[in-house]
């Protein structure tokens, strides 16, 4: 095609950028866009993006000191103008005038490295021009995900603002309607008489997975039924379909605003366990199950860090494992346990859902289920068998949570007595950790 005449060399031209450019446009030009429009669109490109700041604005500069810049002919940076313009990195406006014409060149900013892969047109453009294996070598170079190590500590607002002094009344006592199993009893009957009052069909809002789901915000945030409804009707949306991320969030919010707390303020549930009575605890191992299959995750936390308060972060991370694993409270008390003994009392958010997703395959609905299943795993991970657990190595220090060591205790009669069978206490307790935490001393 011919493209002489189609401008002047006298005639002028301003450059302008409106927006600013990614840190990797050079490489974004030089490996992505290249290839696509060649060598004389990009340096075009380049030196009318660097002769913003030599223009004058009451004297254009002509195309003639464009065509000595580039060492070409003015056609050629005709067609090479036309190449950027239409691969959208460039706007041509004409100004027209009495003597002759001028023209506004706008610079557009071309795609990130990595948001060059988004589009679809321009991906199977660069694909065809420079083959698959240039292709995917790019691709991979460009759209990886930096790698993050260790965990993660970062404080949240809350934990380090406030806007308010908390003002929760002394006398403040949560009843406690519920219990911490997996079974909780919770009348969705009466939830689904509910929504057919309001024209909702309940079928398509409590399915089995729904279900699940409010049965653990409710455990997990301790919230009456009237709050667990007013939650899910917050994040239905207008095709009936309930929000699980909504959901949660609008429980998380609720509890907070309810209880007027900068962090989350989890009381322990006083409910009675499911799987093992008070008559039926014979050993040390029954009452540590016990007490995993009736107190909640922050209260097993607290316990773990000296009374520390668990913070926002941590039970967000917990909660996000416990639904998406679908692990009952019983069990995701034992994996907290687990992996704060695993990892020197370092709640991981990437090694509590690498065990946590292989004890759902596992099937585990109890306390005692996960602990002979957890002591099971070390200690083929003991005999070498790696590709069984995969876990690491125990922690070499020995946590003992306060709600075992303040249990109630049988009096003795005497001083000597009490010692004695203190001391022997002690020893089994320390005996029950190494066991459940796979160490040999």
């Amino acid at each position: 095609m011919n493209f002489i005449g189609k401008i002047l060399p006298i005639e002028g031209y301003y450059v302008v950028v409106k927006s600013s450019l990614p840190v990797d446009y050079a490489k974004s030009l030089t490996h992505l866009y290249q290839p696509l429009i060649g060598i004389q669109a990009v340096t075009l490109y380049l030196t009318l993006l660097h002769e913003v700041e030599l223009q004058k604005e009451d004297s254009p500069q002509t195309h003639h000191t464009l065509m000595n810049y580039l060492n070409l002919p003015l056609d050629e940076i005709y067609q090479a103008r036309l190449k950027l313009e239409g691969i959208g990195l460039l706007k041509t406006y004409e100004n027209k005038g009495e003597m002759q014409n001028y023209y506004t060149y706008e610079i557009q900013s071309p795609f990130s490295a990595k948001s060059f892969f988004l589009d679809g047109m321009l991906t199977q453009l660069l694909y065809h021009h420079i083959g698959k294996d240039k292709f995917e070598l790019l691709q991979e170079h460009y759209t990886k995900q930096p790698v993050t190590k260790g965990s993660n500590i970062t404080a949240s607002f809350n934990e380090v603002f406030q806007t308010f002094q908390p003002q929760v009344p002394a006398n403040q006592v949560k009843q406690d309607e519920k219990t911490a199993s997996s079974e909780a009893v919770f009348d969705f009957t009466w939830m689904e008489q509910m929504l057919r009052q309001r024209m909702i069909p309940a079928q398509r809002v409590l399915t089995g997975e729904n279900k699940r789901l409010i049965i653990q915000m409710m455990q997990l945030y301790d919230l009456e039924t009237f709050e667990i409804e007013k939650s899910l009707l917050w994040a239905l949306t207008e095709d009936n379909v309930l929000h699980a991320e909504e959901f949660k969030t609008a429980c998380h919010d609720l509890f907070k605003s309810k209880y007027k707390e900068t962090d989350i303020q989890l009381t322990e549930k006083q409910s009675s366990p499911t799987q093992i009575s008070s008559q039926e605890v014979v050993t040390k191992e029954d009452q540590l199950v016990m007490e995993l299959e009736k107190i909640s995750p922050k209260q097993l936390l607290e316990d773990l860090s000296s009374g520390n308060h668990a913070s926002d972060q941590d039970m967000k991370v917990i909660r996000e494992v416990m639904t998406s694993q679908g692990l009952p409270s019983p069990v995701m008390n034992v994996l907290i346990h687990y992996v704060l003994l695993q990892t020197n009392m370092k709640l991981s958010k990437a090694y509590l859902e690498k065990i946590a997703s292989h004890w759902s395959r596992a099937n585990l609905k109890t306390a005692k289920e996960a602990m002979a299943f957890a002591k099971r795993e070390t200690k083929n991970f003991q005999k070498g068998n790696q590709a069984t657990s995969g876990y690491r190595k125990p922690a070499s220090k020995e946590i003992i949570p306060d709600w075992f060591k303040e249990r109630k205790k049988k009096q003795p009669s005497t001083a000597k007595e009490q010692n004695v069978d203190k001391e022997k206490e002690q020893q089994e307790i320390e005996a029950l950790l190494r066991q459940f935490s796979g160490e040999n001393k």
